[in-house]
């Protein structure tokens, strides 16, 4: 259950990430921050994500589905 939370955690963080990056690219450079500053922690997080899952599934603390057929 915890590896869960943290996965929707930073599913969280990544969206409001995305959303940061669109305000800046929308506004310009006004405020000095860098459009790419939270684009890359979103790639980070997707990676870290993914990193978690595989982990989460080889010491068998979430299963994944089984196959459909």
């Amino acid at each position: 259950m915890l590896v869960k939370l943290l996965v929707i955690g930073l599913l969280v963080f990544m969206v409001f990430n995305l959303y940061r990056a669109m305000r800046v690219m929308l506004r310009g450079d006004a405020e000095g921050q860098s459009m790419t500053k939270f684009i890359g922690r979103r790639v980070l997080t997707s990676a870290v994500i993914i990193l978690i899952l595989i982990i989460a599934v080889a010491l068998g603390w979430i299963q994944p589905n089984p196959r459909p057929y």
